[in-house]
């Protein structure tokens, strides 16, 4: 599947003065399960891609992190080759970015046991990735954090900060109270915490990768000040179920993540803030985005316009929307269809914008009783801009 507008790919950012989109699928449709895919632009402008494929997710040893290239100036990408695999164990949620030491860094999870919440954090690097095929891969490892006794104590702060009924049930432990518990227990705050969007490179160096826990329902920061090297843990993001963070930087400084619901209703994007370069987080309350409990994206435009990707609905994953905003969020202006399916899902994007200025976007794709891939799109603002 293709559509193609025949724009010469990868100029300079000048020659996008027209509404430019081109779409292609990484792979033909097939039957086994792709998803959670990222995307990155190499230094000589090549594009990578990653995406975990198997027989499922947590529970199918058969999983593994999958890739592609997109050599620049072309419309398609490499057959699929392997990027990871841990023997007799999911590989899930990869995440490829450029290090603070021009590095080719892959992110992802081991998932022991079969659940979420044993998840091991897991990286390489490569210095070797320009070629065709798969990195030549330097050095692996993983990446244990250690959230310490502030953890327990900010998520049992911020949750008094809420004005709500608490409890489930006259006789069942109460939501927040049974998060609280496992949180003053070091071995559950140092495994289960996943990636799903790239990082966020600060001024100063500070990388700040978004991570989020299925075990507490919270989301975290892992904070790099040496380049990638080393990682530590932020203060958590704590709210009714907020995960899967994505990053932007207001131009006075603070960060604002947007995440995924995973909580009771209504069903929206969920915001936290930091005005201390990601050490700490505001509670996390809704915003009036829809979002039916699935993945999103957001980018800041080298213009400084604000880029968001999701799914716009209260349930299901049949609609994706490209959204534009001018006030760093506060409004959203334009926005644009990427999918509308009455039956198809699409999900868990990923978004970066090149050095020529155009947005690319990796997403799940999936067409009912014909089979999934990871589909790349690539999109100016000029036609965001133009509507549906």
């Amino acid at each position: 599947m293709k559509v193609f507008i025949p724009l010469i790919l990868f100029c300079s950012v000048s020659v996008w003065a027209e509404p430019f989109y081109q779409a292609e699928l990484m792979f033909p449709l097939q039957g086994k399960h792709v998803h959670s895919s990222s995307i990155v632009e190499l230094p000589n402008g090549d594009l990578r891609s990653c995406w975990f494929y198997g027989s499922g997710e947590r529970s199918a040893n058969d999983v593994v992190v999958q890739g592609s290239r997109l050599e620049k100036g072309s419309s398609e990408w490499e057959k699929p080759y392997v990027l990871a695999d841990t023997p007799d164990l999911p590989d899930c949620n990869p995440v490829l970015f450029i290090d603070g030491k021009d590095r080719l860094r892959l992110v992802w999870i081991a998932v022991i046991a079969a659940g979420w919440e044993n998840s091991l954090l897991r990286t390489k690097f490569s210095e070797d990735y320009l070629n065709p095929g798969p990195p030549v891969w330097n050095w692996q490892d993983v990446i244990i954090l250690k959230p310490g006794e502030e953890f327990p104590k900010i998520i049992k702060k911020r949750f008094d900060e809420f004005d709500w009924d608490r409890g489930w049930a006259e006789y069942a432990p109460e939501y927040e109270v049974m998060i609280e518990e496992a949180a003053r227990d070091p071995r559950k705050r140092q495994t289960g915490w996943m990636p799903r969007i790239q990082p966020t490179t600060l001024p100063s160096g500070r990388i700040l990768l978004p991570l989020y826990s299925d075990g507490f329902n919270v989301s975290l920061c892992a904070i790099s000040d040496d380049g990638g090297d080393t990682w530590r843990a932020s203060g958590p993001m704590v709210g009714m179920g907020p995960i899967q963070p994505t990053i932007c930087r207001r131009k006075d400084g603070t960060l604002v993540a947007w995440m995924r619901d995973s909580g009771d209703m209504p069903p929206r994007v969920m915001e936290s803030t930091s005005s201390d370069d990601g050490e700490t987080w505001t509670a996390a309350v809704d915003t009036d985005i829809p979002n039916p409990g699935s993945s999103l994206t957001s980018l800041v435009l080298d213009s400084g316009e604000w880029v968001l990707v999701h799914n716009d609905t209260e349930e299901g994953r049949r609609s994706l929307s490209c959204k534009m905003s001018d006030d760093e969020g506060k409004t959203w202006k334009w926005e644009r269809h990427l999918e509308k399916h009455p039956v198809n899902t699409f999900a868990y994007p990923n978004m970066i914008q090149t050095k020529d200025g155009l947005i690319h976007v990796s997403y799940s794709y999936k067409e009912e009783g014909k089979g999934a891939s990871i589909k790349h799109v690539a999109i100016n603002k000029d036609w965001v801009k133009q509507g549906d």
